[in-house]
């Protein structure tokens, strides 16, 4: 039998997160693998964090094993050539003059990087083009009216497409996570976001013994396929970055961090946001998606019906991130 490609997509590009920021202090260095590569995430002492290709152009050594931070630069291990974030060679301390090169361009290749909403950014396109849109800020991850982060992370064999594809694939809410299917409500594409709000009202059951109707609403704004922020208001006030990384075409990271105005600790209040939080990451939650995710394959042409959600509208917002362009016939065609 002939074996199954999983994804006929290869990784997109755009703005993905790559760590928090108060996670990577002065002076870090850390090896990290994203984007089907070997890479390096730093920070200098001028306080900025840089991302460059691993291995030093100079003769192949890997920089985020034995590097280390020096003034504005990374300093490799094997014969100490220095690289700032923007990648070009600082310093070579045995040479009694620069190659041309060095002086003209730079000589390690870097990812243009951003730090917003506590998270390091870092912009990825496959032929190397710059940054084509921004980043969004949500400046409640870093006010200190809310409350510290609460962050959770996966990883399994996936990629940012399917794992967005998720908020519009309404059936699958009543089947996969016990609750009733949930509406996309109205939804706006512009260019490279898409906006939805759904509203409506949620039986809850009080301690009392009551039940009460509440009303709810869920604003979710996607920017690219790496940033997903997400806003629920209700019976709890709770913000949601979804940032899914890709490390291979096959494999991703998916982090999720939550904020929320502080309340008073031991409340009622916190306990309902602890329990918003745990049931949006548990089995009625992420982790009921995640052994679906990382065994299905990609229907390029799915059977689709009437109760389905915009499934197809969606897959045509989201091919654009993907350097080669559209390609209705595999990515967004149904089957008859």
């Amino acid at each position: 039998m002939p074996k199954v490609e999983r994804f006929p997509m290869p990784i997109p590009y755009g703005w993905f997160g790559v760590g928090y920021g108060a996670e990577l202090k002065v002076g870090d260095v850390r090896p990290v693998h994203y984007f089907g590569r070997d890479l390096v995430l730093f920070r200098n002492e001028s306080g900025e964090a840089g991302l460059l290709d691993a291995y030093c152009p100079h003769l192949g050594a890997h920089m985020g094993h034995g590097g280390q931070v020096e003034g504005d630069s990374l300093r490799c291990p094997f014969h100490h050539w220095a690289f700032r974030p923007d990648g070009f060679c600082s310093k070579i301390p045995y040479a009694k003059a620069f190659p041309p090169r060095a002086k003209r361009e730079p000589l390690a290749k870097s990812y243009p990087v951003t730090e917003s909403s506590g998270v390091i950014w870092a912009w990825y396109h496959p032929d190397d083009a710059a940054p084509m849109f921004d980043v969004i800020d949500y400046p409640e991850f870093t006010d200190p009216a809310f409350a510290e982060p609460v962050k959770r992370e996966w990883r399994f064999a996936s990629n940012p497409q399917e794992i967005a594809e998720n908020g519009v694939d309404v059936a699958h809410f009543a089947y996969v996570h016990a609750m009733d299917a949930v509406p996309e409500g109205e939804t706006d594409y512009d260019g490279v976001r898409r906006r939805s709000v759904a509203r409506g009202h949620r039986t809850i059951d009080l301690p009392t013994g009551e039940r009460k109707q509440l009303p709810y609403s869920v604003e979710t704004v996607q920017n690219g396929a790496g940033q997903k922020f997400t806003r629920l208001s209700g019976l709890v006030e709770l913000s949601l970055l979804v940032i899914a990384t890709p490390v291979e075409a096959d494999d991703v990271e998916l982090r999720f961090c939550f904020t929320h105005p502080k309340v008073e600790p031991g409340s009622p209040q916190e306990k309902a946001i602890e329990a918003a939080i745990e049931n949006t990451c548990g089995q009625k939650g992420v982790e009921g998606d995640i052994p679906i995710w990382h065994n299905k394959i990609h229907r390029a042409r799915p059977y689709l019906c009437d109760g389905d959600g915009p499934i197809l509208r969606f897959r045509r917002y989201f091919e654009q991130f993907y350097a080669d362009g559209p390609d209705g016939s595999r990515l967004v065609e149904a089957a008859e």
